[in-house]
């Protein structure tokens, strides 16, 4: 335990002088009540000074101030939709139960109030209490009134605290509930399937990411967490549940920065019979509905209204190669060999392995040259074949695969294929991966080649980072304030 303050010290004394006197300070529930906007709402038609009558009303929250005037005394009680002030009095409450409470009461306490709705002098929705209960004594002092928690390491760490002390903050958690639940709908309006696959494997793949490894003691064997949901859902598609989504954790063993966590929400989507231009049509309005319910959940954030402006249709579009291309000075992209594409990215500081494959070099450098300037949302199409071993070819443009990403203030949101579903080519393009060196390889997954050569049908997919999104619609700087519990170094 750690080393108690003063203060403390003398709420801890408080709880055994409660239970000295036979009462229980963390007792188990509180029936009966409703909400401080429910209160607020009885208080509506009242004057300054006015107290409804019957029936009582029960509320139940935290304390955040108290004020003692005399025989008098008001207390802010807030709840998940808001506040209402304690009308506490003497006269009501009966003086040795008065002068107990305002000995007892601090701020941060949870307590239970029973009382009728009325409205101060000063025009304040209150309840004027007839019992008080304490339900959970508070040992620890809640952040500072008015500036609450000021250390964003510290609002991080200790969320709890951020939550407590700020209505914003909890305000972006709610909508975040919120738009992933509109998520959902908007599949499920969409007539996909919402379904879970396992988050350990035997082979982790679907993405050119380093997996977390674990061990089971039962199956004697060594399991990746998950990297992608990519490759269980397609084996779905072949097993013909031809619109499947899952919303889930993913985890991949790589550096943390502003848009890069270990572990994150992942949205991944199939669709069979359909192609990339029918996914960029259902992302789109995905994208704009999300953008009208942030303007509606978030109506007083500034940075959110900005965000949700940006993920209004239409949407720019540019070209893979030509963009890279014309940004570049570089020309003929397509036709450089290896070692060419690997000395260009030389040039630009990149240190991945020399031996990494064409396609990395071929990110790299756009990652340079193009993604700086995609402030706006933006589709970037047709990338080069060497960057997608999961893609199908484009039906027009040789040497490119029929694929879309989603860029948004520089930040990948979003990748979308025509899926490769020949078994033998991608036997082959798995294998031309593992020939590189680098980092950004897709592990094999034999089971999922054998489950193409039962013919998967023509289909789309695409994943998504939901903590990405969410991001870019409220305007945060960083996907740790999109977070509840991020990951942190040890102090």
């Amino acid at each position: 335990m750690t080393e108690e303050t003063p203060l403390e010290h003398e709420r801890r004394l408080k709880v055994e002088r409660i239970r000295a006197e036979g009462r229980e300070p963390y007792p188990w529930s509180f029936v009966g009540r409703i909400t401080t906007d429910q209160v607020r709402a009885r208080c509506a038609g009242l004057h300054a000074g006015e107290e409804a009558g019957d029936p009582p009303v029960r509320v139940a929250g935290r304390i955040k101030a108290t004020r003692l005037h005399g025989k008098t005394a008001f207390a802010d009680l807030e709840d998940r939709e808001g506040s209402v002030q304690l009308l506490i009095r003497a006269d009501t409450l009966g003086e040795a139960e008065f002068q107990s409470w305002m000995r007892d009461l601090d701020p941060g306490d949870i307590v239970g109030a029973e009382g009728f709705p009325a409205v101060s002098k000063r025009g304040e929705p209150s309840v004027h209490v007839r019992s008080l209960a304490l339900l959970a004594k508070a040992i620890a002092p809640p952040p500072e009134k008015y500036h609450g928690l000021q250390d964003v390491e510290e609002r991080l760490r200790r969320r709890y605290l951020d939550l407590m002390s700020s209505p914003e903050t909890r305000q972006l958690f709610r909508a975040r509930t919120m738009l992933i639940r509109e998520m959902r709908r908007y599949l499920d309006a969409a007539q996909f399937l919402e379904v879970e696959t396992p988050i350990l494997l035997p082979v982790a793949s679907g993405a050119a990411a380093e997996p977390f490894v674990t061990r089971s003691r039962y199956l004697d064997a060594e399991l990746q967490l998950r990297i992608s949901l990519e490759l269980p859902l397609k084996r779905l598609l072949v097993g013909g549940l031809e619109r499947v989504y899952e919303l889930g954790r993913t985890f991949r063993n790589e550096d943390m920065d502003t848009s890069h966590s270990p572990e994150f929400t992942e949205l991944e989507a199939y669709w069979a019979y359909a192609d990339y231009h029918d996914m960029r049509r259902l992302i789109e309005g995905l994208y704009g509905h999300l953008a009208e319910r942030v303007l509606e959940l978030l109506p007083e954030s500034p940075t959110a209204q900005r965000g949700a402006q940006g993920f209004t249709p239409p949407f720019a579009t540019v070209d893979f190669v030509d963009e890279l291309e014309r940004r570049s000075g570089i020309n003929d992209l397509l036709s450089k060999t290896p070692g060419e594409l690997r000395e260009l990215v030389r040039t630009i500081g990149s240190t991945v392995p020399d031996r990494s494959p064409p396609g990395v070099f071929l990110d790299k450098l756009f990652e340079h040259y193009v993604e700086p300037h995609l402030e706006r949302l933006t589709f970037v199409v047709d990338h080069p074949a060497l960057t997608t071993p999961l893609a199908k070819r484009h039906r027009s443009k040789p040497g490119r695969v029929e694929r879309f990403e989603m860029f948004y203030r520089g930040t990948e949101l979003g990748n979308a294929y025509t899926e490769l579903n020949d078994p033998d080519e991608q036997e082959r393009r798995f294998r031309e991966q593992l020939e590189g060196q680098g980092g950004d390889t897709y592990a094999y997954d034999a089971d999922f080649v054998r489950a193409l050569r039962h013919g998967m049908p023509p289909a789309t997919g695409i994943g998504v980072g939901v903590d990405r999104i969410i991001m870019g619609l409220v305007g945060a700087e960083s996907i740790k304030d999109v977070l509840l519990f991020p990951q942190m170094r040890s102090r």
